[in-house]
Order: structure tokens, then sequence, then C-alpha cells
């Protein structure tokens, strides 16, 4: 019901929404007189912020087009090497010709970057995934809207998310590499152990988890603590929605992203609210600049997908409630996750002091889970001013924590002894 509602209202604003989109073109006219004066800034300002704040964000571009490396401009390709109904395996393969003109070699290590499926598209990670690009081949997790998979393509639970990343790993080839964002880190963890107790020649050389919850019972934060509180009943019956028709998911339950989205902006209610007074004020005095920050951020984090029941049930019950992972209780199909089985699979751990999602210590827990592994093949960071945002993105990851993860992956490159393979499109 409440999924009918949220839509039903969404309609209901398209007059208003028309109809500030027309007072937006005509205040901004250079034909209209008072334009640009105090009133048609003031008039132009509300009605933009109207039509933002009520209209709908789909899925957002990539564009990476053309990275930065080496201070010279290198064009990508952007390849869809593996697909299934829930997700797309994306290659940005990078152009030879530019990186010989950059002075880069043409090979490079392969570098599997396991975005979040928590409510936000894997766009989010668009500033993390042009920063790796400097010096590694890239392929990133393109997680599907679950209202956009038809009830006949089945059920996505966190199982099956497991059994994704070692499918994708291996399509990569031997000896990748796995970066895991947030949410990922255990499923990813777990998808590691059981390809190195195979022996799995498709194993990754080394893995990196940034701001994950592998041990949630850590320096609990308010996310933690509403998941310890609640009884699993009151996710299922407050959390999970039909989705409506017409959409391809039509009568799928589903956990919806504009459910995460308000979840998430409530926590930081009065942040959000003068950061729109300000964009409206940016507006008003003129300032494009600081109306454009404002617009590409909020325009992808006001881009959201919807959960599958199933998958968001069982991280809320294995990750957050029950902690199986870190307890050593978990398994999959039948069979015990064992993470003492870790021995030649480099592990590096990224946090941020300031991270109000997950706190400092729930990702380094990762390393006392993993007793097998020789020191040398351990990195723990805790960065002392980011926060979870920052953990992955912005100014501080480019010149402080990218650095580290960077010497990480070619120290484990070069103790896996990594056959050349290639990282760039003709």
């Amino acid at each position: 019901m409440l999924y009918s509602l949220h839509e039903l209202a969404y309609h209901s604003a398209t007059p208003f929404r028309f109809g500030a989109q027309l007072a937006r073109q005509f205040w901004s006219s250079p034909l209209n007189p008072v334009a640009d004066t105090a009133l048609g800034r003031t008039a132009y300002a509300s009605a933009e912020l109207f039509e933002g704040l009520t209209r709908r964000y789909g899925k957002p571009e990539w564009g990476l087009e053309t990275v930065t490396v080496a201070d010279r401009p290198v064009r990508t390709t952007e390849q869809v090497v593996w697909s299934s109904p829930w997700c797309r395996l994306v290659r940005f393969a990078r152009n030879v010709g530019d990186l010989k003109r950059a002075g880069k070699p043409a090979a490079a290590p392969a570098v599997l970057i396991v975005a979040p499926l928590s409510g936000h598209y894997a766009t989010l990670l668009r500033g993390t995934v042009e920063v790796f690009l400097q010096d590694h081949d890239v392929y990133v997790t393109d997680w599907t809207n679950a209202r956009q998979v038809p009830m006949l393509e089945g059920r996505f639970d966190f199982f099956d998310y497991i059994d994704h990343v070692r499918t994708m790993l291996g399509v990569i080839g031997p000896r990748a590499h796995v970066v895991g964002v947030c949410q990922p880190g255990p499923p990813v963890l777990a998808a590691c152990a059981l390809m190195a107790e195979d022996e799995d020649p498709n194993r990754p050389a080394s893995m990196t988890f940034m701001g994950s919850p592998i041990d949630a019972r850590l320096s609990p934060t308010v996310t933690n603590q509403l998941a310890e509180e609640k009884p699993f009943t009151w996710f299922k019956s407050n959390m999970i929605h039909t989705v409506p028709w017409p959409y391809p998911g039509f009568g799928r339950r589903v956990y919806p992203g504009f459910v995460q989205l308000y979840s998430f902006m409530s926590m930081n209610e009065d942040k959000h609210v003068d950061a729109h007074w300000r964009y409206f004020q940016d507006l008003v005095e003129g300032d494009g600049d600081g109306a454009q920050k404002h617009e590409e951020f909020y325009d992808e984090y006001l881009s959201v997908l919807d959960l599958t029941e199933e998958f968001y049930l069982q991280t809320i019950d294995i990750v957050f409630q029950q902690h199986l992972l870190p307890r050593g209780l978990l398994e999959h199909r039948g069979r015990k996750v064992d993470l003492t089985k870790i021995t030649d699979i480099g592990l590096m751990t990224v946090e941020g002091a300031k991270d109000d999602i997950s706190g400092v210590g729930q990702t380094q827990a990762a390393h006392g889970l993993c007793p097998s592994l020789p020191d040398e093949r351990r990195m723990l960071y805790v960065h002392p001013e980011v926060g979870h945002y920052g953990v992955f993105n912005g100014r501080r990851f480019r010149d402080d924590i990218y650095p580290r993860v960077r010497d990480f992956i070619a120290l484990n490159e070069a103790l896996c002894a990594v056959p050349e393979r290639p990282a760039a499109a003709a």
C-alpha cells in the first residue's frame, strides 16, 4: 500500500511540477525584462527548488568517457562483460594509445569494485572508479533495481550475492583484486573464503574493505542499534512493500529505495534542510558554481533502487542481528564459511574515524577473523578526518587513502606473480 501511495503522490504532483517548469523557463528567459532582478531570481529559484524536490531521479549515467591519467586525458569504453537479471559486470577499458601518450603501460592489475547494494545505484562510486582507473583495469558491479526485474526471474538473496561475486571474479580471471565498499564486506569476504578453500585459481590476489560492517557488534552506530533493537518481524512488517503496476517487477516484494532514502535523510534532517536553503540562496544570488555542486550531489543521492525482500531481510538477520560471519556460524548452501582457509589473499581494511554508518572497528575486525594470513599481506588504515562517504570518495580519498590501496594492490600483485593481462581498449 505504501508503495502505491508513494506513486500516487508523485503522479498527483505532475501538474504542479509542470507549472514549475514553465515558471522556471519564464523567469530565466533572456526576453523577460525582470528576469535578472531580485524578484525574477527569487521566482526562478522557487520554481527550480520545487521541481527538483518533486521530480523522479532515474539511474544516473557513469559519465566516464574520459579520465585523467598522469595529467593526460585517457578515453575509456564502457563494456558489459557479463550480466544476470540482477547485475551487470561493467569494465571501463582504457584506450591503449592514450595510455602510451600518458606514459602508462597498457596492462594493469585488474580490480573488481563491488558496489553496495543498499539503496543507491553503483554510479555513487563514480569518483571511486575514476580514481582507480589511473592505475588499474577496473570492473564494477552494476546492480539492478529490483522493481525492474520480472517475477519470472525468481529470487535474489544474500547467498545469490555471494555466488554473483564469485562468478564475476571467475569472469575477470586469475588473481584479480577485489574492493568491497560498505555493504558488500561480509558477502565478499565469504566468497573469498570459499574460493580459498577450493583453491580456486580465480580467487583474488587481494581484498580491500572500505567502511564495511564485517562485525557490526563493534562500535555500534545508530544504524546498527536500530537493526539490533527492532525484532526481525518489525522489519518484515514495516519495511517490505509490493511493487505496483506498471513496473516490470509488479508484484515483487521489495525494500523500496525511497524508504531507505527517507531513513538516511532523517538521520541528518537539519543538514539536508540547510543544504537546500543554501541552494535556494545560491540561485537567488546567481552563484552558479554553488548551485551546480548541490545539483550534482543530490542528482546522485536522490537516485535510489529497490532491494528484494529476501536479500534485505537476510542481510538484517545475518549481518546485523545474528552476526553469523564474525561468530564463525555462516553457512553457504549447506557449507560452513571458514575464514581460516584464507592464506594467500592480501587483506586491507580502510575506516573513517568519523564514520556514522560503520563504526571504527567493524571493518578491521576482518583481520582477527583471518588468522592464517601472514602479516606482510595485511594493512589496516583508519583515516582520522573522514566519515562514511569520505572513505571511498572525495579529496582525502584521492590524496590519502587511494595511494595506500594502490600500493597494497601492487604489493600483492607482485607476491602472486600475476601474469600480464590486457587492460585497455584498442
